[in-house]
């Protein structure tokens, strides 16, 4: 599960990449985990491109929320009645710019007994473009959509990785009926990604 990744490019740069307004957008470049606000990329009137802020890590459902649930970063369940009429109405759909993101390793390294943080990334797109879904509630937040991972990606955590989105789809993913985008919630291809371990561990 990706609980981090980094946005090492500032809104202007972020919009000549998407054909998108910036507008009012502070984002300088940094990174984003659950509970801080970064750019969003949404479908704006008259089929221009608008970059917002929102929070990531939408509020759970009401039962949830009251027995204490977290806010939720990736949606894995597409069918939940708690996502499917936001995800057939494309207003609620959005990219979500990135340069990389980091997923842990599952097992330990046997040397020195702790997980690894790899951060993976696309050498031919140095920001692209990771599928979400926002939704107006309480905050104007938005999580991640996650998939089965691929094999590169499976190598280091078997269990999910964030859609990544070809720069050809990305307007398929804001405009087109839920029928139709939903065949883009898959694996990206592993050998149009690359990944390095960083330095640092984490216990």
């Amino acid at each position: 599960m990706t609980q981090l990744y980094r946005l090492d490019a500032d809104a202007a740069a972020i919009a000549r990449t998407f054909g998108a307004d910036p507008g009012r957008d502070p984002w300088d470049g940094g990174y984003a985990t659950p509970g801080r606000f970064a750019p969003v990329i949404i479908g704006g009137r008259g089929g221009l491109r608008e970059i917002v802020p929102r929070l990531w890590g939408v509020p759970p459902p009401p039962g949830a929320a009251l027995a204490g649930g977290s806010p939720v970063a990736q949606v894995r369940n597409l069918a939940s009645p708690f996502w499917i009429g936001t995800l057939r109405h494309t207003q609620f759909r959005c990219l979500v710019p990135v340069t990389s993101f980091q997923i842990w390793s599952q097992a330990s390294d046997p040397r020195t007994g702790k997980r690894m943080a790899h951060w993976f990334s696309l050498p031919a797109a140095p920001i692209f473009a990771l599928a979400g879904i926002w939704r107006d509630s309480e905050v104007r937040s938005f999580a991640l959509l996650s998939c089965a991972p691929n094999r590169l990606v499976g190598a280091t955590n078997p269990r999910t990785m964030p859609v990544i989105l070809h720069a050809e789809d990305h307007e398929r993913w804001l405009r087109a009926d839920w029928k139709d985008a939903q065949a883009l919630v898959t694996a990206f291809p592993s050998q149009l990604m690359s990944v390095r371990a960083a330095g640092d561990a984490h216990a």
